[in-house]
């Protein structure tokens, strides 16, 4: 049988047992100021594991979260051990994002929080994940296929939307992240923008920021000149793309592929709200990978490999 809620406020004796995954985003944010509440600061531990891909605002909030909760929040990282940059980890498993998620998120985010958790003790970990259907989904497969995690879900608890997070934050006088501001719905990887981004995400970047839209297209095209197939980041989900097996859409024309769509083939669309960036970014992450699917997504016995 699961624990009550008492019963998992009670258990754990030990300093920092409660560790709190702070993303920069709000609902990350917000989860952590929940834990507060019901461990008590002096068992929580927040912790940020940082791509260094963000919104320099990102940091900001961070300070004011930390203020507002009366304690640091740690960083922890892979880029200037493993990688020199998120480009580099594109660049050496020549891979961006594939059915199973974003070479990116596992390389600097999912690697990074399993090194940390066997290298510390823990009795709980804190996940942001918001009241939203597709959440208690990634919720349920945390829980089934990571159980020693003892992941536990504040959001969820207490009903807490994405609306309510940033109504949390405007009552506490903290400006929300600037992404917010800029119309995007989470606040991940804004330096190069996000290879999960989805189709209308890199359309509002093609718009608004072609600079960004432009340095992605071009890695598109030369990580597919080296790996002599084509290396995208979205997918044309219609019936009869995957009929046809062509769903693969580069960001611009690619001249040795005429027969792949680029995103101005593509119907404008509404941006979706990615998943927020708790450690990991794809809505496969939390999930086992079989020995088939591993050969498929990662070119060159990355699961052997330790950060």
């Amino acid at each position: 049988m699961g624990k009550s809620i008492e019963q998992v406020v009670k258990c754990g004796d030990n300093m920092n047992d409660i560790i709190c995954w702070w993303s920069g985003g709000i609902t990350s944010a917000v989860a952590c100021y929940l834990s507060i509440e019901i461990f008590g600061i002096d068992r929580c531990q927040f912790i940020m594991i940082d791509t260094k891909n963000e919104h320099p605002d990102t940091y900001r909030f961070k300070k004011d979260c930390e203020k507002l909760y009366g304690k640091e929040i740690k960083v922890i990282s892979a880029i200037g051990d493993k990688y020199s940059s998120i480009e580099d980890v594109w660049e050496k498993h020549l891979s961006l994002n594939v059915s199973y998620g974003a070479i990116c998120s596992y390389q600097l985010k999912r690697l990074v929080r399993e090194r940390w958790e066997k290298e510390n003790n823990f009795t709980h970990q804190v996940f942001g994940f918001e009241f939203e259907s597709k959440e208690f989904n990634r919720a349920m497969s945390l829980k089934m296929n990571h159980y020693k995690v003892n992941a536990i879900f504040p959001l969820l608890m207490f009903g807490y939307t994405k609306e309510k997070c940033i109504e949390f934050f405007n009552e506490k006088n903290i400006e929300v992240p600037i992404m917010y501001k800029l119309g995007f719905r989470n606040n991940n990887c804004f330096k190069t923008g996000c290879v999960q981004g989805g189709i209308g995400y890199w359309k509002k970047i093609q718009q608004e920021f072609p600079d960004k839209f432009n340095n992605m297209a071009e890695v598109e095209h030369r990580i597919t000149d080296r790996k002599g197939v084509p290396v995208t980041m979205l997918k044309d989900q219609s019936n009869k793309a995957k009929e046809q097996g062509n769903q693969l859409v580069f960001l611009k024309k690619h001249p040795d592929y005429p027969n792949n769509k680029s995103l101005d083939d593509m119907q404008g669309r509404d941006v979706k709200p990615l998943m927020e960036c708790n450690g990991f970014c794809g809505t496969n992450d939390f999930n086992e990978i079989n020995e088939t699917d591993e050969e498929i997504y990662y070119q060159y016995d990355m699961f052997t490999e330790t950060i």
